[in-house]
C-alpha cells in the first residue's frame, strides 16, 4: 500500500502538546490584534485545524501584512524566497 503524503505527514512529534497544555487554548492568543509590521512567530495550535499553515513553518518568524477576513497574512523568508502565509490567531503569537 503506498504512504499517504497528506497535509500533515509526518507530524507525531511537532504537533503535540505538552500534557500541562492540554485542552482549550487562552483567550488572550485569539484576542491579540496584530497591526501590519508587527514581528510574530508561527506556533501551530494542533487542537484548532482551522487556519493551520502548513508544518514547514512551524517556528518561523514572519511580518504581518495584511488582516483577512479573522485571519493575517504573514510574510515568511523560506530559503531566498518570501512566502505570504495566510493563519489565523490561534497558530500565531507575538515576537517579543
Amino acid at each position: 500500500m503506498p504512504l499517504s503524503h497528506g497535509y500533515r505527514r509526518k507530524t507525531r512529534a511537532l504537533l503535540r502538546k505538552s500534557p500541562r497544555e492540554r485542552g482549550k487554548s487562552s483567550l488572550s492568543r485569539l484576542l491579540h490584534e496584530y497591526k501590519p509590521g508587527d514581528k510574530v512567530i508561527i506556533d501551530i495550535d494542533p487542537s484548532v485545524h482551522k487556519g493551520m499553515p502548513h508544518r514547514r513553518y512551524q517556528g518561523k518568524i514572519g511580518v504581518i501584512v495584511a488582516k483577512r477576513g479573522r485571519a493575517y497574512e504573514i510574510n515568511v523568508t523560506q530559503g531566498d524566497a518570501v512566502k505570504t502565509v495566510i493563519v489565523r490567531p490561534e497558530h500565531i503569537r507575538p515576537f517579543a
